[in-house]
């Protein structure tokens, strides 16, 4: 019995010290990272930063075996974390033209009209006509919606968003993006360390969607939701929402916490719908497998029946530029 205790004792030793490591190692890295993407202007002092605190970190926490020196890092630590709450996001700064204007929503009754709504004309995916206007709708005559997933390159991670289907004026698409300032790009890492405010794109498809299409050379694909009209109301309400307080009170993205699809889960429980948290909800780019069996869409076909006549590339390049856009992008579609 003894000898059974002392084993159970040492495997419960061992686990309690694998799990400190794993959280001091942890730990560390995160106070790196926060440094290296904080707010200083520098970018030298930033790494030089960022590797001090690395080295003294690893050593004190482990070569010199010293509680004064744990204590230390430890102090260090809660600062670095003290310093990253309190960076501030900001809806001031040199954006890059697809997010330089915060769109906003007035609501008057039935009537939406939106401010900042995007329709850039593009060459190519860096070569435009920049082009916001405004946009009215009426909720009465909301009737669906309309679900993309596009990705960067095939795989567990896409972007995904939203068309807001009218029975009496073309689809208003909404995307929730990062908002990168003038030379930068996206980059999942950063996008965890307050590198990115939050913006909802509020747009046409003929931008949204074939900026994608058309011109990153995304692939995209378009499955029709069976929300009811009811059901698509509400979201769009908290939708509306979320687009007011933005423009009055920043956010920064989160790739895990405040990101497109968290995001359009998180505003779909809001608005009633049923369902628990998804694996698929972070891996993304396998959010049209969880639609489909969740029957969220439609199921009449095969996923991959379906799936391949979601892909909506080649329709999008045959439509480029013109007024049935999104016409044109569904033909093929199954219905709803």
């Amino acid at each position: 019995m003894s000898a059974l205790v002392g084993f159970l004792t040492r495997i419960a030793d061992r686990l309690i010290a694998i799990i400190g490591f794993l959280v001091k190692a942890l730990s560390v890295t995160w106070a790196t990272l926060a440094v290296y993407y904080s707010n200083l202007p520098w970018a030298w002092a930033r790494l030089a930063l960022a590797a001090a605190f690395a080295l003294f970190a690893v050593w004190g926490l482990w070569p010199s075996q010293r509680r004064s020196m744990s204590a230390v890092v430890a102090a260090l630590f809660f600062g670095i974390v003290g310093w990253w709450i309190a960076i501030p996001p900001s809806n001031d700064r040199h954006w890059r033209p697809e997010v330089a204007v915060m769109p906003r929503a007035f609501i008057d009754g039935d009537r939406v009209r939106f401010t900042g709504v995007r329709d850039f004309d593009y060459r190519s995916r860096n070569d435009f006509t920049v082009r916001y206007e405004e946009r009215e709708v009426q909720l009465s005559h909301l009737k669906a919606i309309d679900f993309y997933v596009s990705y960067f390159m095939e795989g567990p991670v896409g972007h995904t968003f939203l068309s807001f289907m009218f029975d009496n004026v073309p689809p208003l698409t909404i995307s929730i993006e990062t908002r990168p300032e003038i030379g930068e790009g996206f980059a999942p890492i950063a996008s965890m360390f307050k590198q990115f405010e939050l913006i909802y794109v509020v747009g046409t498809e003929r931008d949204l969607v074939g900026v994608r299409t058309n011109h990153r050379n995304e692939p995209t694909y378009l499955y029709r939701l069976n929300s009811s009209a009811g059901d698509a109301r509400r979201l769009l309400l908290v939708y509306l929402e979320r687009i007011n307080q933005l423009a009055d009170h920043p956010e920064f993205y989160h790739l895990l916490t405040n990101s497109c699809t968290i995001n359009i889960v998180r505003y779909a429980n809001a608005a009633g719908r049923g369902g628990r948290l998804d694996i698929r909800h972070l891996l993304n780019g396998l959010i049209d497998s969880y639609l489909y069996q969740s029957g969220r869409i439609n199921t009449d076909v095969s996923f991959d029946e379906l799936r391949q006549r979601s892909l909506i590339n080649l329709a999008a390049q045959a439509a480029d530029g013109a007024p049935d856009f999104s016409e044109r992008i569904r033909a093929s579609l199954p219905p709803r």
